[in-house]
């Protein structure tokens, strides 16, 4: 029972709730209404009807139809519907939240992550008008070098290239590897 309190408490401290509640007033100029006072984000989007609403409104027709009744299936199905709308309108895999994380509040700063990278999403669709959520995505800087330039580089030896009277850090694989998300 202790590691479950230990667990939870350390999701908990995860949280930030300046971060929650810039998310919150995006989503309410979003969908053009307030939520409900003193009554949690967690459980207000927790079937997953408002966020369809919401990507409805940033990209039409991309979720057209979802659950307004049923059981918790038919709720978490609606998370799911989300989920696939925001990754079909550019949102990383890595940036989605799993769909235990809302509906359990297992860890409900990652759902708010999420919401920030749907709004980061948003600078790079040129049609969307509306509010935007958090920081603009930097564009790309392209750096055109001449053959001198380049050419000058190749003389030089970086710092990173090991050398240490001989020493080196090969054979060295000492905990888990880096996992390295090639196409994203």
């Amino acid at each position: 029972m202790s590691l479950e309190r230990a667990v939870r408490a350390k999701l908990a401290s995860k949280r930030d709730p300046q971060q929650e509640k810039e998310a919150q007033e995006w989503m309410e100029e979003v969908l053009g209404y307030k939520f409900p006072k003193n009554f949690p984000l967690e459980e207000y989007i927790k079937d997953g009807q408002v966020l369809c609403k919401l990507i409805n409104i940033i990209s039409p027709g991309s979720v057209p139809k979802f659950n307004t009744t049923g059981g918790q299936f038919k709720m978490m199905e609606n998370i799911n519907i989300f989920q696939k709308a925001i990754k079909a309108y550019g949102v990383a895999d890595i940036d989605v939240f799993q769909t235990v994380d809302l509906w359990e509040c297992k860890d409900f700063s990652q759902v708010v992550m999420t919401l920030f990278a749907l709004g980061r999403e948003t600078y790079r669709h040129p049609e969307w008008k509306g509010p935007y959520l958090g920081p603009k995505p930097s564009d790309e800087a392209k750096r055109d070098f001449s053959e001198e330039t380049l050419k000058a580089g190749q003389t030089i030896i970086g710092l990173q290239a090991g050398q240490n009277k001989g020493a080196t850090q090969a054979g060295q694989n000492i905990g888990a590897g880096r996992k390295i998300i090639i196409g994203k």
